[in-house]
């Protein structure tokens, strides 16, 4: 049996929510706009730190999504801005940049969460999800962040995972690629299909990382106990609960 996908989040009067994403790469604007309209919300996009502000004014968004790095004006400024003037959106930061002085200046600012370049579409949407929760801003219809396979649980808002009451920690990326095999829970996905949905649009193809996160998954998630990972050879890997 397929884990549902969450329920779309709605603004309290039961419209869509609407986020403004703030990125100079067109191409990253059009596939992250794909993938939140496919999550019910209503999207805008800013090439600029300028057209930012703008459209923020005008569309009043309950979330942001907003590059770090721009050439007229960078996304710090834009918060810092946007504070000034009473408006305080929850902002998602996007940056190549992976240095904790940077993810502790972002937040500092007034920022709520922090993703580096590269990152999975689908990280990008649970952490707008979990925003708008914190926030209050959204209502869900009773939608479950949490998956499930037999005794193994994932918490997509707080990244908690347990397997038979035992807490498990995984890296950013090992959470990623378990969250895309639960989510798919008894259905096949291929090596492409990870990279293209753990990794991100851009990583460049080598399965070879699959193998070796699935490797370091098993080792947190199955080892002495009833495996839940399975290979099927030539076409790729699936989580189940044990018959």
């Amino acid at each position: 049996m397929t884990t549902p996908a969450p329920a779309p989040l709605k603004r309290a009067d039961g419209s869509p929510l609407r986020v403004l994403v703030v990125d100079d790469e067109q191409m990253l604007t059009d596939l992250l706009s794909m993938a939140l309209k496919m999550e019910g919300w209503d999207v805008r996009t800013a090439g600029s730190g300028f057209e930012a502000l703008s459209e923020a004014r005008e569309f009043g968004p309950d979330a942001m999504v907003l590059d770090v790095m721009m050439p007229d004006l960078d996304g710090m400024a834009v918060l810092q801005r946007l504070r000034q003037s009473g408006d305080d959106v929850p902002v998602l930061f996007l940056t190549a940049k992976d240095a904790v002085a940077d993810r502790v200046a972002g937040l500092t600012a007034g920022g709520d969460d922090y993703v580096t370049k590269p990152f999975s579409l689908e990280e990008v949407v649970a952490r707008l999800r979990g925003l708008m929760r914190r926030a209050g801003t959204a209502t869900a219809g009773g939608a479950d962040p949490i998956l499930r396979v037999g005794d193994l649980t994932l918490n997509e808002d707080s990244h908690e995972i347990e397997r038979d009451g035992a807490s498990i920690e995984l890296t950013a990326t090992e959470f990623e690629l378990l969250r895309y095999l639960m989510r798919n829970q008894r259905r096949v996905v291929s090596k492409a299909q990870i990279l293209d949905r753990v990794w991100n649009y851009d990583f460049g193809g080598r399965s070879s990382v699959v193998e070796l996160y699935i490797s370091y998954l098993r080792k947190k998630i199955d080892a002495g106990r009833e495996p839940l990972i399975h290979t099927v050879r030539g076409v790729g890997y699936m989580i189940k609960s044990p018959a």
